[in-house]
């Protein structure tokens, strides 16, 4: 039985992950800063979870040691270049030496839809230099790109009807930037596809959803299936900047920061040029089905649990 390991594995994807590996029985080792930060895994079979600094090469090397492979999950949203440079590039490095240290050879990396050396933000950038870090080691390497990713547990569409709760407008920098939403479970399928299939090694793969949306549009979806619908109202790119600038200066995450507008520069939306989930036997669900399910107004049953059955995710 192929004994896994997964950084990053506490996460929105990094849960769903552990999940379907569970269910196929699979050895899974889950690396995490704090324990605690584990405890919603911990009931999972044939799941282990080790207290871990990955960042410290020592100690990934030791926890790389014993495993068939490994998957890559560690990523930010919001950062400095220096955080985006030790997240998404630094650590890869150190994964790609720990690989060759131990003998183990099988990487699956999450990286994101738009990375490229000359994208507009530092975090495609970087997520980029990760990629290539992890490729001129030699791996049997698959890459998954994501677009933005949906789900139950997401911080982007609930964010959106979170503050149309509280808001009784919506201003909105990059309002015609368009995407390609992907539903979580459907990135953790992809995610176990590629583990189970050899033939996958030496591929990039597009990972989106079968719709487009404006960022307007995805702003009144979230309003209007949550039972919130704001109107929506577009910044210009400038006064966009200054809101992101304002909303970086404020205490915790910021819910957008300059390096997401840079991002939306350019269209979030598949190249058509990589295979896509498709071609890792993956139909994937459309948002309109899902979404509704977890966006809904406040006391409605959700019927999220019972979609995933009956979709056999």
């Amino acid at each position: 039985m192929t004994r896994i390991l997964i950084l990053g594995g506490t996460g929105f994807v990094g849960r769903h992950v552990c999940e379907k590996l569970a269910r196929l029985q699979h050895p899974v080792t889950v690396a995490t800063r704090r324990l605690a930060n584990a405890r919603h895994l911990t009931t999972l079979p044939l799941l282990h979870t080790v207290e871990c600094d990955v960042h410290d090469e020592a100690a990934l090397t030791r926890l790389v040691t014993g495993h068939d492979a490994v998957v890559n999950l560690v990523a930010i949203l919001h950062g400095t270049g220096a955080a985006f440079q030790r997240a998404h590039v630094e650590l890869p490095q150190k994964l790609a030496r720990a690989c060759a240290a131990t003998g183990v050879h099988r990487v699956v990396h999450v990286s994101a839809l738009g990375a490229a050396p000359g994208a507009a933000s530092l975090y495609q950038r970087s997520k980029a230099a990760g990629e290539q870090a992890l490729q001129a080691a030699g791996l049997q390497l698959t890459v998954l790109r994501p677009s933005v990713i949906f789900g139950a547990e997401d911080q982007f569409l609930n964010l959106f009807a979170r503050l149309q709760r509280v808001f009784p407008v919506m201003p909105l920098a990059g309002a015609q930037a368009r995407f390609q939403p992907v539903w979580v479970e459907d990135v953790a399928q992809a995610v176990v596809h590629a583990l189970q299939q050899p033939g996958t090694a030496g591929q990039v793969f597009e990972a989106c959803g079968p719709d487009v949306f404006t960022l307007r549009e995805l702003v009144q979806l979230a309003g209007r299936h949550a039972g919130c619908a704001r109107p929506v109202l577009p910044l210009p790119m400038a006064l966009g900047r200054l809101q992101a600038l304002l909303m970086e200066l404020a205490p915790g995450e910021p819910l957008m920061s300059r390096d997401n507008l840079a991002a939306m520069q350019t269209d979030n939306i598949a190249s058509g040029a990589l295979p896509g989930l498709q071609a890792l036997d993956i139909a994937p669900a459309a948002l309109e089905a899902v979404a509704p399910l977890y966006l809904r107004p406040r006391g409605v049953n959700d019927g999220l649990d019972r979609y995933r059955r009956t979709a056999g995710r």
